[in-house]
């Protein structure tokens, strides 16, 4: 079937060429204005370092070791064309409209010589001046003069809020073709050592041990630094030229007043300049904004003079006014500013401008004197031509160039917030974010325009992010939404700086907005970009926090992606991943922890382990418990904590334990088996019939009868002397007499149990134990010579006392007092059965006890 051109069988009629064509889909009810499938998200793949990093906007960035096939090869310098393009892209853009006048460089020639000679000569040099002298203009000739000094051409950097470490890799992407590929930081410092280049560096925020790392890290490159007199300076062994850059003197001062004004100045003009001069102190900038206000008031005074003839067009200047012949005295209706307001011109500037340029200013002034893009403006001000509004700010001297962008001219933002420009910043500030997190968003949008606006971007979260608050159902907080929008277009353009600042403050702004699945991603970003640039222990930390967050919210998809950082982070490190405890738990530190001994005890043969619960109390029908009670100190026993290692050392106690139990219990049986010494065994003479059935010879409950002997002979326990007496001599007259066959000793016997040598039962069978017993418990029994030893029962059945034997307690006794019958055969496999009452043995008649 072809997928392009479907035939008839395509319809589900195979070979029906008469069938008819599949019906068209109906109209809808009602138009539909949404999507009909949602935008997929914008995934980028790059390589930093030995990872490979795919931005993942959604779930979370996914970072694992970089496969061999995916590292690109070693990165390759760019051609002289390519070089000059990326210059281009780096300059500030030109404002729309008419360009303004060019203004010539005055009385900076010297300088201009002095910095080429030093950078021909390979030195770094440093010019110093303030804010407004010129400093950048300057600048740009210098980088015209050493276009062909270094081998790399003319590198134009700009370090506002930029430190060393990211100036060394906007260095390297302005050399070398490096696309979706950061390097780590030794590929890096190789890469940027081979660069021989002219490196014209304005703005620098840094000195000291910060510069000298990024001299010393570029030795084939020759600095020329802008910066201002605050900035820390270079140490002593950096080896970097000073070159001071002072004010204009009075002259050029008026020069540059004149071309801005574009005519000559008129006496009383010209000694409000020279007042504006000294007041100055000579910087270019107050003389551009000077000629400003001189432009702007012969402006005004021709709008008045229009309206007065014609009546209309009060905002409108005529297209024919003159501007170059000065004005009479007679005829100036506009009196000059004062010089209070010529030394802080802003206000009264920006009051004779557009609406839309002031409106521009107030977005200004919210975003911390950020200047929004030219292409940005229609949208934030609210008017289609808002973009010439950025010409009208450049020519009037309230906007500088700072490397791609602009930003508000030395001292302007001061005096603006100080003329209530300030007033509606929050909902400025909220404007710009929202227009910035749809745009940022947009498919359409490059990561590099992102990050061409990052200061702008960011100038917003930092404005909002201390004031949000939990958005309404079914909202989203503004900050979070930009700050979601934003850091995957700045990790994909390679400005961690920007990503990681956008991370923090969307971390922050979706804690305040109680956001937990934002915060879990905030979090995992972080943790990525940790482990980009190898701080494992930040890492770690940010992964575990993000994983704990999306437990809580069963975000099984982000669970997975951190669950496979952390495993880079334990493969990274060597360690073994970390497991996040559940809630209530704590992991118990290491070291040896003995549990206490529980209130009932611990029976003696397992003294050495816990045991696995409680003893239970002693009810008399039990044996007797020997235990071993730890002493008791006084405190309150300490919580055990529990954890992954807590239950194993107690899940290996009780192993041990079961163990061991096996081992006493397997050695009791054997023992039990194997000793079969003893012939006159009583467990041997038990037989399975029950023990109180009634018996054929006399009726009595299965004792048998006792023999006749003549002799008195009773087995074992003969009543022959057992002492020859003082004599020596067996039946003389000195024999002792042997005891009473009707005496009451106990038997070594079990009552009713036949002897060995065939010897007679008991007289009487034993009581039933159908009363409790309530006379004392006697003592072990002794042989007696007493005639007469009445038996006694034992007292409670709490504590029973067998009668001694020779021999070890028989596996299995009687139901009743009475013993079992002695005519029945042993059966190993007769059930054990347990007496509910002890009786003390019935004596059998012979004088000893065996």
């Amino acid at each position: 079937m072809d997928p392009n051109n479907r035939g008839p069988e395509g319809y589900g009629h195979d070979g029906d060429t008469g069938a008819s064509r599949q019906r068209p889909p109906r109209d809808p009810l009602t138009p539909d204005f949404g999507q009909h499938t949602p935008a997929l998200a914008r995934t980028v793949q790059l390589v930093t370092g030995d990872h490979l990093l795919t931005v993942n906007p959604v779930d979370g960035s996914e970072i694992e070791p970089c496969p061999p096939g995916e590292r690109p090869a070693r990165p390759g310098k760019l051609t002289a064309a390519e070089r000059a393009e990326a210059a281009r892209a780096a300059r500030a853009p030109v404002p729309p409209g008419p360009a303004p006048a060019a203004l010539p460089l005055l009385e900076r020639q010297d300088e201009r010589e002095t910095l080429v000679r030093l950078l021909a000569r390979g030195r770094s040099v440093r010019l110093t001046g303030p804010a407004g002298s010129g400093r950048t203009a300057l600048l740009d000739l210098v980088a015209e003069d050493c276009a062909d000094l270094a081998p790399d051409g003319v590198v134009r950097l700009n370090g506002f809020h930029r430190s060393a470490g990211e100036l060394l890799h906007d260095l390297f992407y302005a050399v070398y073709a490096a696309p979706l590929y950061r390097p780590e930081r030794e590929e890096l410092l190789a890469l940027v050592r081979e660069i021989g280049a002219v490196v014209v560096l304005d703005d620098i925020e840094f000195g000291g041990a910060a510069l000298d790392e990024l001299l010393d890290a570029t030795p084939e490159c020759a600095f020329v630094i802008g910066a201002t007199p605050d900035v820390p300076a270079p140490s002593a062994d950096s080896a970097v030229e000073e070159v001071v850059l002072g004010g204009l003197e009075r002259a050029g001062g008026v020069d540059i007043i004149e071309r801005v004004a574009g005519r000559a100045l008129t006496e009383e003009e010209a000694n409000w300049a020279g007042d504006l001069w000294f007041e100055s102190e000579g910087l270019p900038l107050r003389f551009v904004q000077a000629g400003a206000l001189l432009r702007q008031r012969d402006q005004q005074r021709a709008g008045v003079g229009a309206v007065d003839e014609f009546g209309v067009f009060a905002d409108s200047l005529p297209v024919d006014a003159p501007f170059d012949a000065p004005f009479d005295a007679e005829d100036d209706a506009v009196p000059l500013p004062s010089l209070g307001e010529a030394a802080a011109p802003a206000p009264l500037l920006a009051a004779r401008l557009s609406p839309s340029a002031r409106a521009t200013l107030r977005f200004a002034v919210a975003l911390g004197g950020e200047v929004p893009h030219q292409a940005h403006l229609p949208a934030l001000v609210g008017d289609t031509h808002a973009d010439a509004a950025l010409g009208e700010l450049a020519s009037c001297g309230l906007v500088s160039p700072v490397g791609s962008r602009y930003r508000l001219a030395a001292g302007v933002l001061q005096q603006l917030e100080a003329a209530g420009y300030n007033d509606d910043i929050e909902a400025r500030a909220r404007t710009a974010a929202q227009h910035y997190a749809w745009w940022a968003g947009h498919p359409s949008v490059t990561p590099e325009r992102v990050c061409a606006e990052a200061d702008a971007l960011l100038a917003a979260l930092g404005a909002l992010v201390p004031g949000t608050t939990p958005p309404a159902e079914g909202e989203e907080a503004v900050t979070v939404q930009l700050a979601r929008t934003a850091a995957p277009a700045f990790a994909a353009g390679l400005d961690f700086s920007a990503w990681e600042r956008a991370l923090r403050s969307g971390a922050e702004a979706s804690r305040l907005a109680e956001e937990v699945s934002e915060q879990a991603y905030f979090h995992h970003e972080l943790g990525v970009l940790a482990l980009c640039d190898g701080q494992f222990d930040r890492a770690r930390t940010e992964l575990e926090t993000s994983l704990a967050l999306r437990g809580a919210i069963s975000d099984k998809r982000g669970t997975v992606a951190a669950r496979r950082a952390l495993a880079l982070v334990a493969d990274r490190t060597g360690t073994a991943p970390g497991l996040v405890s559940a809630a209530g738990e704590e992991v118990p530190d290491a070291r040896y922890e003995e549990s206490q001994s529980p209130p009932g005890g611990v029976p003696a043969v397992l003294a050495g382990f816990p045991p696995a619960r409680p003893a239970a109390p002693s009810t008399g029908e039990g044996a007797t418990i020997v235990v071993n009670r730890s002493a008791s100190s006084g405190h309150p026993p300490k919580a055990h904590r529990v954890g992954i290692r807590g239950l194993a050392r107690r899940n290996l106690v009780a192993a041990g334990a079961g163990a061991l139990l096996v081992a006493v219990l397997g050695t009791v049986v054997t023992l039990g088996a194997t000793s079969n010494n003893d012939a006159n065994n009583p467990s041997d003479k038990v037989g399975v019939n029950p023990s109180a059935s009634q018996g054929v010879d006399d009726g009595s409950l299965g004792a048998d009868k006792p023999k006749t002997d003549k002799g008195g002979d009773t087995g074992t326990a003969t009543s022959r002397p057992t002492d020859p007496g003082p004599d020596g001599t067996y039946g003389t007259s000195d024999d002792p007499t042997p005891p009473s066959d009707n005496g009451a000793t106990p038997s070594a016997r079990p009552s009713g149990t036949k002897g060995s040598g065939g010897g007679g039962s008991s007289s009487s069978p034993s009581k039933s134990p159908s009363k409790p017993p309530t006379s004392s418990s006697p003592s072990s029994p002794k042989p007696s010579t007493s005639s007469s030893s009445p038996s006694t029962s034992p007292s409670t059945p709490a504590s029973p006392s067998p009668s001694a034997s020779s021999t070890a307690a028989p596996p299995s006794t009687s139901t009743t007092a009475s013993g079992p019958a002695s005519g029945a055969p042993a059966s190993s496999s007769a059930p054990a059965q347990t007496t509910a009452s002890v009786s003390a043995p019935a004596s059998d008649g012979s004088g000893g006890v065996i």
